[in-house]
């Protein structure tokens, strides 16, 4: 995992307390493309699980997620996708 990746991977653990957090880094799939480096870590999915997402909007939970990583978002990462969900939905 990046330096970037693993500044993702923490903040989103500290501002969060999630049960579960994935980072992937999509970089390789979108060489050539704007925004893409050479060097990569550009492009992240996440995947958020976390009690503090239940009973909140879908819309609500990417804000949420976009505001503790506004810094990255500002800077080395192009493109961010996001699945925030609530514990209760992940056993549906």
């Amino acid at each position: 995992m990046g330096q970037v990746a693993s500044r993702i991977e923490e903040k989103l653990k500290a501002a969060l307390s999630p049960a579960h957090v994935e980072v992937s880094d999509e970089s390789h799939l979108h060489a050539g493309h704007v925004g893409a480096r050479p060097e990569g870590e550009t492009h992240f999915r996440v995947v958020v699980v976390a009690a503090s997402f239940e009973g909140v909007s879908r819309l609500e939970r990417q804000r949420r997620v976009m505001d503790v990583l506004s810094d990255e978002l500002s800077g080395p990462v192009h493109a961010l996708a996001i699945r925030a969900r609530a514990p209760s939905e992940e056993q549906a």
